[in-house]
């Protein structure tokens, strides 16, 4: 009997040791340090965050305590109500964070526009006892709330972002942070996800912006310059390289400038949002992708004695806007912060494209070597000299198109 029990028992052990953990994360069950109780509370969504409230119907007043969970002490964190609409524009917010001497502040921020900086100012209703504290990495804002013209519906908002120098700094604006709304009850404890129509076309405009510009200047970019490079060694592959490599690199630029575009529309959509370096690396890489295309149209002919100079411009030109690209790609992964699987995937492609080049380096420059070797074997045989001394074969891999 006990061998038929021992293993039951050591599963409800470890599924009690699991459940007791995720438990202690729900509102319901926590115990504030000051031995507050409040008869409501809410598990929020998004941000690690919860809600608790005492709500009086009769005096319009609410007495709450939300709680951010899981953050550092160099972090912001804020809750507010919205009474105007959804989303972070026109919230009055209540925002606390731990100053650089330990003490803690909380204050009062309308939300005026995208470039307000959670400045200090009265909301548009009465807010009284407002403090918070920071424990175990849990910022706790408490405070009372008297409202005059709202419901017991409203649409809340929560926030959180970095700090720099006691300053709150710009929040992210990607994944939870842009999720961060709803409606909420005070009466009923019901709560429901904002419409959030616009923030959630944004969202698919990034990932759209995102999943075009990895596609086409990340990946089918570097591999068509890895086709035109290695390919043409093959004299077999001749011109099917060359359409290879074109077809490549014009459904690169063309998929390019569509997620361009959509960057070019967030940025103007967003003014209160700056990336700096992504967008001005983003417009480089499209002049000079557009650069390239149109040097297409005035490309010599082979035998032309300014096609060696007009080689070195392709290369150059090429090889710059692929290393800028890679570089932009790891800075929109940063910006849209995706789950770490997406930029594992980017980074397994560009180490198998790198290890085929160097694969195919070495092998096209073997070819070359015995080319070379055989050629002039064939000549001193022969008395007389082929085109290059090499019969006519290309006898550098690196001179392509």
């Amino acid at each position: 009997m006990l061998r038929m029990f021992g293993p039951v028992l050591i599963i409800c052990t470890v599924l009690s040791s699991l459940y007791t953990p995720s438990h202690g994360q729900s509102c319901a069950h926590y115990s504030f340090a000051s031995n507050q109780k409040f008869k409501s509370c809410n598990d929020l969504p998004h941000l690690n965050s919860f809600l608790h409230w005492d709500y009086d119907q009769s005096a319009k007043t609410v007495k709450i305590a939300y709680r951010h969970t899981g953050v550092s002490s160099s972090r912001w964190t804020a809750w507010g109500i919205n009474p105007t609409g959804q989303g972070m524009v026109g919230a009055q917010a209540l925002v606390a964070f731990q100053k650089s001497d330990g003490t803690m502040r909380a204050y009062t921020a309308p939300i005026a526009g995208y470039q307000t900086q959670l400045q200090q100012g009265n909301l548009s209703f009465e807010v009284s006892d407002l403090k918070a504290t920071y424990a175990r990495s849990e910022i706790t804002i408490f405070a009372s709330l008297k409202f005059n013209n709202l419901s017991s519906t409203v649409n809340q908002v929560w926030q959180e972002g970095p700090i720099t120098g006691d300053t709150p700094g710009i929040h992210p604006t990607s994944g939870s942070n842009v999720q961060s709304t709803g409606t909420l009850n005070f009466l009923s404890g019901e709560t429901g996800a904002s419409s959030g129509g616009a923030v959630n076309s944004r969202t698919r405009k990034r990932n759209i912006h995102g999943l075009l510009n990895s596609v086409s200047w990340g990946i089918l970019l570097p591999t068509g310059a890895v086709l035109a490079r290695y390919l043409k060694v093959f004299p077999s592959a001749d011109p099917a390289w060359f359409y290879l490599h074109a077809t490549c690199q014009v459904s690169a630029y063309i998929t390019g400038v569509t997620g361009w575009a959509i960057g070019i529309q967030l940025g103007s959509q967003s003014p209160g949002i700056q990336y700096t370096a992504h967008r001005v690396i983003g417009i480089v890489i499209f002049c000079l992708a557009t650069l390239q295309v149109s040097a297409m149209l005035l490309r010599p002919k082979r035998e032309h004695k300014h096609r060696f100079y007009w080689n070195i411009y392709h290369h150059f030109i090429g090889y710059s806007v692929i290393v800028l690209s890679i570089i932009n790609i790891f800075k929109g992964f940063d910006i849209l912060n995706p789950e770490k699987k997406w930029k594992r995937a980017y980074i397994g492609v560009l180490i198998g494209l790198a290890c085929v080049a160097a694969t195919l380096e070495v092998y096209t420059w073997c070819m070359v070597l015995r080319r070379k070797k055989s050629s002039q074997s064939q000549n001193m045989s022969n008395g007389i000299n082929g085109k290059n001394g090499y019969n006519g074969y290309t006898s550098r891999p690196q001179d392509i198109i």
